[in-house]
């Protein structure tokens, strides 16, 4: 039997004696695609006022930095130190940014701090360069987008919220309401009592966080009440492409935040056809008269789901209700309820895609700019996928090695269900 005993390792070692693997498919199709789009061309253009003509420390690419980012959103990981710790790990990785197996990938800190460098509208334009990218493939057409909005659980925690008006903490004003109904020296069960007892215990008017103050107390889908941020995306309902992509505060409304998001999106549609965006579909929480006419007014068809509201007095509103009416004939049509089906579709397909599978349902970022920044990328990297399908059958790299084998698939089918009758 042998042992497992230590090794003197050598001091010197050749290249060629270095261990080498295959290079992932996948990575290796992407940057296939980016070198044909000149992408490092145009990230190095964007980034090359943040540097200074005089060398000193050797910087990071600017490609480089966007490629761990788009590593992130591809394996899901949400930490931009366990980017790091990935990269150093792999050597499919390494190959794709780059580097050799004697450099150094590199650190959390260095991706931190190019974060903080590069401006949000540096983001914004790698975004749009995608876009027009798209675009010119024909895989992005912008006129009948679908707006929709989901919760980002921020990188505060409730304990750790405070007072507006005297920054007192949340244990620190039970004990004085408890000392204002005569009990002195209270216990933690009668606090817990009389915080039961009361009403709207969370106000954001009344409380933030000292760590996120950006961060929002919100109720999440799942019954929980955390400090959130607010994600709003803009999907072409032609391909599932994002159009724009908004980080919102969550005690805001859909009716008020929708505004922003159309207009992000109008703007990049622009880029891809002179007309930009023509239709808007989305959910019935976006429905509101203030809402139609706005979306009226920047020529934009809606198809908007109207809610219950009873009977309606319109006296001093004919212009509202002119808009609320087209609008619910539009909904109603046969093309209405096509979009409707498609929106739920593509919409939750972006929300999957970018925050469930693509690590950042919870964030490790703090501050809306901060977040969107790192959302932008993860959106440049959920449209990169549309164009990797269309040219190799795969979006990520978990799919088959050289894109989907229809024959294999056939044969893997027929292979499950005959060890099923076996079993049987």
């Amino acid at each position: 039997m042998g042992r497992r005993k230590a090794k003197q390792q050598g001091l010197w070692i050749s290249a060629a004696e270095m261990p080498r693997t295959a290079a992932h498919p996948y990575y290796s199709k992407v940057n296939e695609v980016l070198r044909e789009a000149r992408f490092d061309q145009k990230v190095e253009q964007l980034c090359r006022r943040y540097y200074k003509p005089v060398m000193g420390r050797p910087s990071m690419a600017p490609g480089v930095y966007f490629r761990m980012l788009l590593v992130g959103y591809m394996e899901g990981i949400d930490s931009e130190r366990g980017i790091a710790w990935r990269l150093a790990d792999s050597l499919s990785l390494r190959e794709f940014l780059g580097y050799g197996v004697t450099e150094q990938t590199p650190d959390h800190s260095t991706v931190s701090r190019t974060r903080r460098l590069y401006s949000l509208e540096t983001h914004k334009a790698v975004f749009r360069w995608m876009v027009k990218v798209l675009g010119s493939q024909g895989l992005l057409d912008g006129q009948t987008v679908a707006i929709d909005a989901t919760t980002l659980e921020a990188n505060a925690a409730m304990r750790s919220i405070r007072r507006r008006d005297d920054g007192r903490k949340y244990e620190e004003y039970l004990k004085g309401l408890a000392e204002a109904e005569g009990i002195e020296e209270p216990t933690r069960e009668q606090l817990a009592r009389l915080d039961r007892k009361r009403k709207k215990k969370a106000s954001n008017k009344e409380w933030m966080s000292p760590n996120d103050p950006e961060a929002r107390i919100t109720k999440m889908k799942d019954g929980r009440t955390h400090l959130a941020h607010k994600a709003e995306h803009a999907v072409d309902l032609a391909s599932g492409a994002i159009v724009a992509v908004t980080v919102q505060g969550t005690d805001q409304g859909d009716t008020t935040t929708v505004r922003e998001t159309l207009r992000e999106a109008q703007a990049n549609a622009e880029l891809v056809n002179e007309r930009g965006v023509e239709e808007l579909v989305a959910d019935k929480g976006y429905h509101s008269g203030a809402t139609l006419m706005t979306v009226h007014r920047a020529s934009v068809r809606s198809y908007i789901p109207e809610p219950e509201r009873g009977r309606r007095q319109w006296r001093g509103r004919e212009t509202e209700q002119q808009r609320v009416y087209a609008n619910r004939r539009r909904v109603r049509g046969r093309r209405g309820k096509q979009l409707q089906k498609l929106r739920s579709e593509l919409t939750e397909r972006s929300f999957a895609h970018m925050y469930d599978t693509g690590g950042m349902r919870r964030t490790h970022l703090r501050g809306r700019e901060n977040i969107l920044k790192r959302l932008l990328i993860q959106a440049v990297g959920f449209n990169l996928a549309l164009m990797l399908r269309k040219s190799y059958g795969m979006g990520k790299p978990r799919g088959l090695g050289n894109g989907f084998d229809p024959l294999l698939a056939v044969r893997t089918v027929r292979l499950a269900l005959y060890l099923m009758a076996m079993v049987e």
